[in-house]
This record gives C-alpha cells, sequence and structure tokens, in this order.
C-alpha cells in the first residue's frame, strides 16, 4: 500500500498483513520501495512476533513469487516460506477480489490514518503507523459485541489451537529461517564462484545470470541433486533447477575452511 508522504518530497509503501480469521494486522511496516529485503525482513519480523502461519496469501508481484519468470525460479520471499513450513499461496490473475480482506484493511487504513499528512522521516511515519495499528487491534471493534476486537478474536483462536501464535506470544516464537550465514556454508555442497562481467556464474558448465550490478563479487552457491542457490552476503539471490550432471569443481564457499 502506497501514499504516506514525507517531507523530503518523497512516499513511502508499507508490507501490511492481516490474519484472515481475526482481521488481525501482524505487519505494517514501511519501506522506501518494494524490494526484496525489507519486504523479507517484514515478513520474518511477523512470523517471528506470532509464529509462522500455515499459509500466506499474496498477489503475484515478483517481490512474492517466481513461479512466472521464464524459467521459474525461488525468489528468497518463496524460500522463506518454504524453509518455515509455510504454504504460499497467490491470487490468481487480475483477480482482485481475492484479496478482499486486506483491500477492505487498506480502505479502513486511508479512512482512518490520515495519509494526506506529510511526516518529517520514515521513521516518524512508521511509529504513527504503528500507534493506529495498535488501536486498530485493541479497540476498534468489528462486530456488535464490544470486545470483539481484533486482538480478542486473534487471542481467542490461539487459545482453541495449541502453536498458534497469539498477539501476546507466551513463548518465544518458532525459530524463522531466513538465511545461511556465510560460516554456515562449511559443507560439500557449498561451493564458490565469482560472478562474471556479464553477470554470469557458471557451475558445473551451467551459466546462471546473477545480474552485471554483481560483477566481480564472490557468490557461494549450494549444489544439490535438484537445484542450484546462489547467495551473497545473506542474501540469497536466486535458486534454480539443476541441469548439470557430474562432479562440480570446488571451491571454498565464504565460510569454508581450506582442507588440508
Amino acid at each position: 500500500m502506497g501514499g504516506f508522504l514525507l517531507a523530503d518530497g518523497t512516499s513511502a509503501k508499507a508490507l501490511t498483513g492481516i490474519d484472515d480469521h481475526s482481521r488481525f494486522c501482524v505487519s505494517a511496516r514501511l519501506m522506501p520501495r518494494e524490494r526484496t529485503r525489507p519486504v523479507c525482513d517484514g515478513l520474518t519480523a511477523a512470523m517471528r512476533a506470532y509464529g509462522p502461519p500455515e499459509q500466506i496469501l499474496t498477489d503475484n508481484a515478483k517481490v512474492f513469487t517466481g513461479r512466472f519468470f521464464a524459467p521459474p525460479v525461488e525468489v528468497l520471499f518463496d524460500a522463506i516460506c518454504r524453509q518455515n513450513g509455510v504454504q504460499h499461496l497467490l491470487t490468481l490473475p487480475r483477480s482482485p477480489t481475492t484479496t478482499g480482506k486486506i483491500e477492505r484493511f487498506h480502505r479502513t487504513l486511508r479512512a482512518e490514518f490520515d495519509t494526506r499528512q506529510v511526516f518529517t522521516s520514515l521513521p516518524t511515519a512508521q511509529q504513527a503507523l504503528e500507534e493506529w495499528v495498535g488501536y486498530y487491534n485493541t479497540q476498534r471493534p468489528h462486530q456488535a459485541i464490544d470486545d470483539d476486537t481484533p486482538a480478542h478474536r486473534f487471542q481467542a483462536k490461539a487459545a482453541a489451537e495449541p502453536g498458534l501464535g497469539s498477539a501476546v506470544p507466551a513463548a518465544p516464537a518458532p525459530a524463522v529461517v531466513g538465511s545461511v550465514r556465510a560460516a554456515d556454508r562449511t559443507g560439500d555442497g557449498w561451493v564458490s564462484r565469482r560472478v562474471g562481467p556479464n553477470g554470469i556464474v557458471c557451475v558445473s558448465w551451467q551459466q546462471v545470470s546473477i545480474g552485471k550490478h554483481r560483477a566481480g563479487q564472490r557468490c557461494d552457491v549450494l549444489v544439490t541433486d535438484q537445484l542450484l542457490q546462489f547467495w551473497i552476503g545473506d542474501e540469497l539471490l536466486k535458486t534454480v533447477t539443476r541441469t548439470s550432471t557430474g562432479e562440480v569443481r570446488k571451491k571454498h564457499a565464504q565460510g569454508a575452511r581450506p582442507r588440508a
């Protein structure tokens, strides 16, 4: 959702997420642009606070899925869902009613949170948005019953379903897998490559484009029988189907120690 105006003349977008049952808002994270890292940071923050859900429904934006790329790839959002056992569902193309509940939340947000105001900075806007979300979750009733707020319904469901996150978790939420640290890339499946001037990384004669802006950077590659995963630093850049066979020429990944 866009339209949060800043004093420097720019505007911010909000990554929003609600619980399908209770309409409890689990994410309202502002960012200058819709990019992979801030979107995925918002996803992992929500899962750390409330636990991974069984399913997530999103639209087909490239930051959410690479299933419609040619060939299909696994983007970081999809990878985090897979690593945490979350089924990622996608809306049908040109079917906005599929996400009717989040669109209704956006309409409420626009009506009750003055998006016409100009915020001095992104943190100031984030603070104001979090204050409104707190009101929305805990004070604003959604049904005829006075105490039937999103938080009330969310907590009631959590009590009825053990293991489900709650509005105020009584225990730490399940661990969220979002990246593989360089220090953990010591297994036999990891190799390291230098990104070529044309943005290509070659593994066992299979060439994969990482992007020309990555030229010269060191890339760690996790090689399995079916997949290749390309990492630079803590960012998963791409997952592709492995088309090559046979032994992969070894070079140590960033976290690996030279063997004797």
